[in-house]
């Protein structure tokens, strides 16, 4: 139904830009040259789909297929266009591609929709620069405030002096913002990023929701001092008391059986060899389909902390990076992904998804879905993540379905 290698050769196209040659991996972190030139060559494919191209004031790259009603609710679809660093070529871009294949398919085949479908290239949900995800998504749900366009990347750069470089106004950024009343639902297409899909042997699988996701900077501040010259009994040392407490957030995350955390960044200093550790920065990743029980392992993990701040000798002080509460999918969307897959000739199976994405936000203005395809070895986040082209055309055969159903309908 689809054009198996028009979605190959757009894959692998987009899978050059911010390539590194020898690791094979991709970096296009937000208004960067990278990004810029992704975006770019998304416009391009936009257009070469029949759509209308349009970039809103915080980034995203919009294209838009008319309906026979323009002032009725549009059916959002996409993903996002950044990656993580030294990331794969699959993770936010296959759910771009796939999407305009769709409506390029739809345009081939002369089928009209009654609403009106825009493809969505979200900027920066990775947060991999700014330390903020899904800024894009947050744009259109009117959720940035002036207070996180001034968060710095790791040369001090702020989110607002980038977008200035790029030629936007951060004075404008409400202008991305899209009211309740015009959008019907938005469906994305991901990659699963994980080993279900596999463990079951199925290219395709339907998410039932997506996890919360809680960020936290953590400040370990002890004492830096001549390591040779202090006894171990007259230590305060953050490394040591830090290490600790990683510990406890592995330990307590494997009490529940669902929940998942991570401290997945870490900094000593001053960093000498011959120094004892001072001040430690680390981040905490917590997520779980149940806000109640990622409330419970967040507020233990902290009760730990305390204890191993007394015991240590050590202060401890936070910074909550980001707060997202659980996002179901719609019953209306899974009714019509069951009558979808067979229809793709893929069996309908359903899954939770551990992994933040756009659609997070988006369920704040309209009902969400999400589709999920094969990841090989559940690789993500990495130069070895891999899709079958197989499994991708199945995945956009069941977009295509559900674009269709959704979209036809007044």
């Amino acid at each position: 139904m689809i054009n198996k290698e028009r979605v190959s050769k757009r894959l692998s196209e987009l899978g050059e830009i911010g390539k590194n040659q020898e690791t094979g991996g991709l970096t296009r972190h937000a208004f960067t040259k990278e990004d810029r030139l992704a975006k770019d060559l998304v416009a391009k494919y936009m257009k070469e789909a029949g759509l209308t191209v349009r970039e809103d004031a915080v980034g995203n790259m919009i294209g838009r297929r008319e309906g026979r009603n323009p002032q009725a609710p549009v059916v959002l679809t996409g993903s996002h266009i950044d990656t993580v660093c030294d990331g794969g070529k699959y993770d936010g871009s296959l759910g771009i591609i796939g999407a305009l294949e769709v409506l390029q398919t739809f345009n081939e085949q002369g089928i009209e929709t009654e609403h009106p479908i825009e493809v969505y290239a979200f900027n920066d949900e990775e947060g991999s620069r700014f330390s903020f995800s899904m800024f894009g998504s947050r744009g259109v749900i009117g959720d940035l405030k002036r207070k996180d366009l001034e968060m710095k990347d790791k040369n001090g750069i702020t989110v607002a002096e980038a977008m200035k470089a790029q030629g936007f106004d951060p004075e404008r950024i409400s202008e991305a913002d899209r009211s309740r009343e015009a959008i019907k639902a938005f469906i994305e297409l991901h990659i699963e990023q994980g080993k279900v899909l596999e463990s079951h042997n199925l290219s395709v699988g339907i998410v039932s929701g997506i996890v919360n996701e809680l960020w936290i900077k953590c400040t370990v501040q002890g004492e830096a001092g001549h390591a040779g010259a202090t006894p171990m009994s007259m230590r305060h040392d953050a490394l040591v008391a830090a290490a600790e407490m990683v510990q406890v957030v592995d330990r307590e995350a494997k009490k529940t059986g669902t929940t998942v955390a991570t401290v997945g960044r870490l900094s000593v200093l001053p960093g000498g060899i011959n120094i004892i550790p001072g001040t430690v920065q680390f981040t905490l990743d917590l997520r779980d389909t149940s806000q109640e029980i990622s409330d419970r392992v967040e507020a233990q993990i902290f009760k730990e902390f305390d204890r191993v701040c007394q015991e240590r000798g050590v202060t401890l002080s936070t910074e909550l990076l980001q707060r997202i509460p659980p996002a179901p999918c719609t019953e209306e969307f899974r009714q019509v992904a069951q009558k979808a897959c067979p229809e793709a000739g893929v069996p309908y199976f359903s899954l939770p998804s551990g992994a933040g994405h756009d659609a997070m936000q988006m369920i704040n203005i309209c009902p969400i879905g999400m589709i999920f395809v094969r990841s090989k070895d559940g690789i993500s986040h990495n130069p070895l993540e891999y899709s079958t082209l197989e499994d991708c055309a199945d995945g956009i055969n069941v977009l295509y379905h559900i674009l269709l159903d959704i979209a036809v309908k007044a």
